[in-house]
């Protein structure tokens, strides 16, 4: 028997729908299941995941107790995870953990450590890593004060779009001479992405 061509295609659209259901894995489960604020089970999700060594499972379950979500808040479990991801090159990790020694959230203060994962962040062009590293030489935080090179950071994390960067570059050249402006636009059209083998 012959299906008209409407039931084909609808036919055909039922039995990729349950294909497409069938092929998402667990890290697309655990998403949809915080979408729908089911955090139980984004959470076993997300541990399964992250036990097996898998860097994003390790940096949303780091996301799940920086924000307790579904779990106490607990900064050193989120940190513990985040490091897990950011040693497997993870640049959000990256970020976050830069955040969480600037801020003293689980650890004790640190802006040069802070800096060291702002820095691996950034290098690979993260755009969030890029506008706070720009705040760490701005303000000599962790590394020596450099106008010229938080110039140049604001400059690459505003190309990228990020919010506030491009108004903390224009704060910062009302401190800094003409040359120092023109050799930190030369150092950020000259900037390249690195990347971090993940391990």
């Amino acid at each position: 028997m012959k299906l008209p061509l409407t039931h084909a295609v609808a036919a055909l659209v039922l039995v990729l729908s349950f294909s497409a259901t069938v092929a998402a894995g667990p890290f697309e489960d655990a998403v949809a299941a915080s979408r729908r604020h089911d955090y139980a089970t984004a959470l076993g999700l997300r541990r399964q995941l992250a036990d097996q060594g898998d860097a994003r499972g390790q940096f949303f379950l780091g996301t799940m107790y920086y924000e307790g979500l579904g779990v106490p808040q607990d900064y050193a479990e989120a940190m513990k995870w985040y490091r897990l991801a950011a040693d497997r090159g993870d640049v959000k990790a990256q970020h976050n953990l830069g955040t969480m020694y600037a801020n003293g959230e689980g650890v004790p203060q640190d802006y040069a450590e802070a800096v060291k994962w702002y820095r691996l962040a950034a290098d690979q062009g993260n755009a969030k890593a890029q506008r706070a590293l720009g705040s760490m030489y701005d303000s000599g935080w962790g590394v020596p004060q450099d106008y010229v090179k938080a110039h140049m950071w604001f400059n690459l994390s505003a190309a990228q779009g990020e919010q506030d960067a491009a108004e903390d570059r224009d704060k910062v050249a009302q401190r800094m001479t003409s040359a120092q402006i023109a050799e930190a636009q030369k150092l950020a059209r000259e900037w390249k992405p690195t990347t971090q083998p993940h391990r």
